[in-house]
């Protein structure tokens, strides 16, 4: 799409929300000269009140989840939409189904594995058409682990099998969205794998390659129990190597919580396993919903304290490497500049002629890693050795 043939480059929906403000400050300080950019929401007075905390001259588009015609409009006048309106599931597909149909490349912080399934068998057949890239999971979820596995099979021979192990340790504070989101999901069990299901019904796969998930079991590595994670992270690279022809005849790749200790294995296995009891009984769920502010977060001082490590450990071809990405504050800080430089580089960047439903590594790959790199975040490889 040409950049006069819109009114925006980008626009940032959701822009008063916790994970939203820090983005539109993000974005505020990264923008080129010249660049169009906009925030939008359904509250006027709350986008006047962060553009005048920003200190930018940034135009404001009011859109509401509840009103279609406005999200059309929204689709219509810039070329990249991201989103930060979640949980997805309930708020996100209006959105998607506008810039499918406009022909605007689409980004959002999705953690939800049925809301990308769904997106796909719903709208990936009309972006295709209209040259729409939709692009979920372009926050910690799933970007360190997409770009990172992508980064790690540069690393190794070409055309041979590829087995990739992904650990990840971060520290920081969940805000009242993320909580929400998870709560939601794990109320949805039975719609979850009806997607899923719906989704390999749907979707075309190379007839030559072979690509797998493996959920692996609990193990050391890294000096580290590996406990299988089940995350969205390990869709999202699965659809990238269906994708990219570079990962191979045959891939595979699990995905792992590191830990160091056991006890906190199995602490972690009872409280996730609790709140996934306690989403099943509505009145609880409810309750813990009530409870929850969407609009929380950590504090600047929390969100400093805050890191993460994601590990790669491939092997193929005779050799075997370790890599890293690592950066600060996964949920909050690190997600906000994940997205916003996402959103930059659908704009500016020269990239490979791609539409439909897409991931981080197929739309954008080594641009968007360079990107990230000159913002702070850390790719490196850590040994190679022959086997």
């Amino acid at each position: 799409m040409s950049a006069g043939a819109r009114t925006y480059d980008v626009v940032l929906f959701g822009a008063t929300g916790f994970t939203g403000a820090l983005t539109a400050a993000y974005l505020a300080k990264r923008v080129p000269p010249g660049f169009r950019w906009a925030l939008a929401g359904r509250n006027p007075a709350k986008l006047s009140e962060l553009r005048d905390r920003l200190g930018v001259e940034v135009e404001l588009v009011e859109a509401d989840v509840d009103a279609p015609d406005t999200l059309r409009a929204l689709a219509e006048s810039t070329r990249v939409l991201a989103t930060t309106v979640g949980p997805y599931v309930r708020y996100g597909e209006p959105l998607v189904a506008a810039c499918a149909e406009a022909g605007t490349d689409y980004l959002d912080l999705t953690g939800e594995p049925e809301f990308v399934d769904r997106m796909y068998v719903n709208h990936h057949a009309r972006a295709a058409e209209t040259g729409a890239r939709i692009i979920h999971c372009c926050g910690f979820d799933s970007i360190p682990y997409d770009l990172g596995v992508q980064f790690t099979v540069e690393q190794l021979p070409r055309r041979v099998p590829i087995h990739v192990d992904g650990l990840v340790r971060a520290g920081g504070r969940p805000s009242g969205g993320t909580l929400q989101t998870a709560i939601t999901a794990f109320s949805r069990g039975r719609q979850n794998w009806d997607a899923h299901r719906a989704r390999r019904q749907a979707e075309e796969r190379p007839a030559k390659r072979s690509v797998k998930v493996k959920a692996g079991r609990i193990h050391r590595a890294q000096g580290f129990w590996a406990v299988p994670l089940p995350t969205v992270d390990p869709q999202i690279v699965r659809n990238s190597a269906l994708l990219l022809d570079e990962y191979g005849p045959d891939f595979r790749y699990s995905h792992y919580a590191a830990v160091k200790r056991l006890p906190m294995v199995a602490g972690g296995i009872v409280g996730v396993g609790g709140l996934v009891l306690a989403a099943q009984v509505p009145p609880v769920r409810n309750a813990l919903l009530d409870r929850i502010k969407a609009g929380d977060g950590p504090s600047e001082e929390q969100r400093a304290k805050s890191w993460f490590k994601a590990r790669f450990i491939g092997s193929g071809g005779g050799q075997r490497v370790v890599t890293e990405v690592a950066g600060g504050d996964p949920g909050y800080d690190e997600t906000a500049k994940m997205l916003g430089e996402s959103a930059l580089s659908l704009a500016l960047d020269d990239l490979p002629k791609i539409a439909g439903q897409v991931t981080p590594a197929a739309a954008m790959g080594p641009a968007l890693r360079n990107r990230l790199v000159e913002a702070g975040m850390t790719f490196r490889v850590i040994s190679t050795e022959e086997y």
